[in-house]
C-alpha cells in the first residue's frame, strides 16, 4: 500500500479547495478596493455596501475586507470596458477590473482569436447597450443561431464569467 496515504490525499483536496478560496477571496476584495475609491463609507456608497455583503457571504475575513477599504486610495485597479464583435456579428460587451489595461487586452485580444471574435472602435457598440447598475442590457436582441450562441457561451466561460450568464445577442451586422 505504499503511496496510499490518507494525509495525503486530504493535503491534496485542502490544497485544491484552498487555492480556489484564495482566488474568490482575491476577485472579492479588488472590487471592494474599486468600490471603495469613491467613498469608503459603505452607508453612503451603495456599491461598497454590496461588494462587502457578497464578500461577506463568502466568508472572507472582516480584516481582510477592511484592509482592502483602506488600501483602496492607494490601489491602482481600474474597471476596463471593451466592445467586440462575436460571431455572426453579436456585440459583446466585456468589464473587466484590472491593474494593468495593456496585460488585460492582449489576454482577451488572444481569446478572441478562438471564437471568431474581433474588437470593436471605442463606442461602436456602446449605443445598443443600456447601462444598469448590474452592468449592461441590450436596446434589443434576436436569435442567433446554435452553433453562435455555443460560441459565444464558450467564449464568456473562458472570459472567467462563473456565475450564471444570460447570453445577449444584438443584431450588429445589419
Amino acid at each position: 500500500m505504499s503511496g496510499h496515504s490518507k494525509w495525503k490525499q486530504i493535503k491534496h483536496k485542502k490544497e485544491a479547495t484552498d487555492q480556489k478560496r484564495g482566488l474568490l477571496f482575491s476577485k472579492l476584495l479588488k472590487i471592494i478596493r474599486v468600490a471603495a475609491r469613491e467613498e469608503a463609507n459603505p452607508d453612503f456608497n451603495p456599491h461598497l455596501r454590496a461588494a462587502i455583503l457578497k464578500a461577506k457571504e463568502e466568508n472572507v475575513p472582516l480584516e481582510n475586507i477592511e484592509r482592502a477599504i483602506q488600501s483602496a486610495q492607494k490601489d491602482d485597479a481600474e474597471e476596463l470596458l471593451i466592445e467586440a464583435y462575436g460571431p455572426e456579428g453579436s456585440g459583446l460587451i466585456i468589464t473587466a477590473l484590472t491593474d494593468s489595461k495593456n496585460r488585460t487586452i492582449n489576454e482577451i485580444k488572444a481569446l478572441f482569436k478562438d471564437y471568431d471574435t474581433k474588437l470593436a472602435p471605442q463606442g461602436g457598440l456602446l449605443w445598443s447597450f443600456e447601462k444598469t447598475a448590474g452592468g449592461y442590457k441590450p436596446n434589443f436582441s434576436v436569435s442567433p443561431s446554435e452553433a453562435a450562441a455555443d460560441k459565444i457561451q464558450r467564449l464568456v466561460l473562458a472570459l472567467g464569467e462563473r456565475e450564471d450568464v444570460e447570453n445577449v445577442f444584438t443584431n450588429v451586422g445589419d
